[in-house]
């Protein structure tokens, strides 16, 4: 797919026609850009066919009957100005207010691109030629490096969630059992939670080569141990704060919906492409009454060390960037900020942890 911003005047008229129309041919946008650009029908015609080869456009039909549309796709992919999009009230998000269930065909390869692959990879070797020569030099700096990104990772996910505790507080929380004054039990149990969970993943690292339902139940239950939070799926309807998109509503949809999930994900052959599905689609599906995100996360995370990636740690994200990056999916299954996010958290975790 082409970047939006390589993109020529006439293709950006062409690209802003197709996100208002449902279908158009030809013959419906030749006359507007001969008369804007004075251009022959011959150019119109390129145009669409470069749109419609690089992603941007898809075909139906043949012949007179050809008719062009937005590639769901290239939506999902879009750059999208999220400092405009959240300044508008909510009522003028144009949002996508119910679960959409194309986003299972939408995501069933990867999304990276070949030179972000590639960057993925890159950094990846330097992980595990720093994590190796750590094993064999110096075993000690190695297991205090896995505990560094445990406390961070618990303390960042904890936060996200709304969990007042520093990094400090959770340090010595999760090393001396020092409980900070002040603090509800509950922040505490959620760390203690995640320390539990991830300790789980570093144990029991070929565990999450595979993903099932129950698996996903494990980690959430894990992350919900000791909170009054309901250990299998919902069976109401939830909403979330700050958007008017509603996940599914009912015990057997979300069944239906995370039974997909699961089927996507066995049919992904990138590891990082199989960690961002998850951190998606799982916060997405929201099949849990509560610790959807963090359970997406943890997961996501499970499944780049089975595959010998390095995990995220969130640490240096901003809480409300991630809670923008998860809404924009929502609302408009765009998962271009989200993927961002990811990049830069994994090359960050590389560098701090085992740079």
């Amino acid at each position: 797919m082409l970047p939006y911003q390589a993109l020529s005047d006439r293709q950006e008229f062409i690209l802003a026609f197709a996100k208002k129309e449902k279908s158009f041919q030809t013959g419906d946008i030749s006359p507007l850009i001969e008369e804007k650009f004075g251009v022959l029908r011959l150019t119109v015609v390129r145009d669409l066919s470069f749109l419609e080869k690089n992603g941007i456009l898809q075909k139906t039909g043949q012949g007179r009957s050809v008719s062009y549309a937005i590639s769901p796709r290239y939506l999902m992919l879009e750059k999208i100005d999220t400092v405009k999009y959240f300044s508008l009230p909510l009522s003028e998000r144009n949002a996508k207010p119910i679960f959409n269930d194309d986003i299972f065909s939408i995501l069933n390869e990867t999304i990276f691109s070949k030179e972000e692959e590639s960057d993925l990879q890159k950094i990846n070797t330097k992980y595990l030629q720093t994590k190796n020569e750590l094993s064999k030099e110096s075993p000690a700096i190695l297991k205090r490096e896995w505990e560094r990104l445990v406390i961070e990772l618990s303390w960042k996910s904890s936060a996200i969630e709304g969990n007042t505790y520093t990094l400090l507080e959770t340090e010595a929380l999760l090393k001396e059992m020092q409980f900070a004054q002040g603090k509800e039990k509950s922040e505490a149990q959620m760390i203690l939670n995640h320390k539990k969970a991830l300790d789980f993943i570093l144990a029991n690292k070929d565990y999450f080569k595979e993903i099932n339902l129950e698996k996903i139940k494990q980690i959430h239950e894990m992350l919900t141990e000791k909170i009054d939070i309901k250990k299998d799926f919902r069976n109401h309807p939830v909403g979330i704060t700050g958007t008017l998109y509603r996940p599914l509503p009912k015990r057997n949809e979300i069944e239906i919906a995370m039974e997909k999930l699961t089927a996507v994900l066995s049919g992904l052959q990138d590891p990082f492409m199989q960690a961002l599905f998850v951190l998606a689609v799982i916060a997405y599906i929201q099949p849990f009454e509560d610790g959807n995100k963090r359970t997406a996360r943890i997961l996501a995370n499970a499944i780049l060390h089975a595959h010998d990636k390095a995990m995220l740690s969130y640490r240096n994200i901003n809480a409300l960037e991630y809670k923008k990056a998860m809404v924009l999916f929502y609302e408009q299954n765009n998962i271009s900020y989200l993927k961002e996010i990811f990049l830069q958290q994994f090359k960050f975790s590389v560098e701090n942890y085992f740079g």
